[in-house]
């Protein structure tokens, strides 16, 4: 992945964070040299991402056998105007992108897949849940056969956090100020870990 050194951040625990707050990922992987992707939640695990697809999604057949796969997660992103800046600038977009490449493999066990799929709503559901997903929710039992649970193991982790780094701090508090106001409470979190002190 392509950054400026100044826009790296390959720090695991900030690009965990990304994966945690932002789980919605796009899946590609590669059959016959053409792309195959799709949008799915994935939950971080102790170095596995973990995730459910539907038994006739074509990609399917390309999560086996430790076959490669690349997986992109979307944090937060906005235009930043320069009239925000107290220097002259131009205009720019700020954003924050995760690339996870890793191995796929399908996990072909029932129980498995049932208490991963109660464990990814629980860790959805969080801090505030308002529904529990049980084990004997008949829904859940009658479409256990037509999804698969699948593991990626990560072999490699590319964070690029465009966030004005290169700008003055009264000019990057700025830009870290316009993306928290079209944000607000999700990005307000997540900025606040990213930037903590170490």
């Amino acid at each position: 992945m392509y950054p400026p050194k100044i826009h790296q951040d390959n720090r695991k625990d900030h690009i965990i964070e990304v994966i945690k707050t932002y789980p919605l990922a796009t899946l590609i992987s590669v059959d016959n040299n053409l792309p195959i992707i799709t949008h799915l939640p994935l939950i971080y695990d102790n170095g596995l991402l973990i995730g459910h697809i539907d038994i006739y999604n074509p990609q399917l057949s390309l999560l086996k056998d430790n076959q490669p796969v690349t997986v992109i997660f979307s944090g937060p992103q906005c235009y930043i105007s320069p009239s925000i800046y107290s220097t002259t600038q131009l205009p720019t977009w700020n954003y924050i992108k995760v690339h996870i490449t890793g191995s796929a493999r399908v996990v072909k066990d029932k129980k498995a897949l049932k208490s991963s799929l109660i464990t990814m709503t629980e860790l959805l559901e969080s801090p505030n849940p308002k529904y529990v997903l049980k084990p004997d929710n008949p829904r859940m039992k009658k479409n256990l056969d037509y999804i698969e649970m699948f593991e990626i193991s990560i072999t490699n982790w590319e964070g690029k956090f465009k966030l004005s780094q290169d700008k003055k701090p009264k000019d990057m508090k700025a830009a870290r100020e316009e993306l928290s106001k079209i944000h607000q409470k999700e990005i307000t979190r997540f900025l606040d870990k990213i930037f903590e002190e170490s």
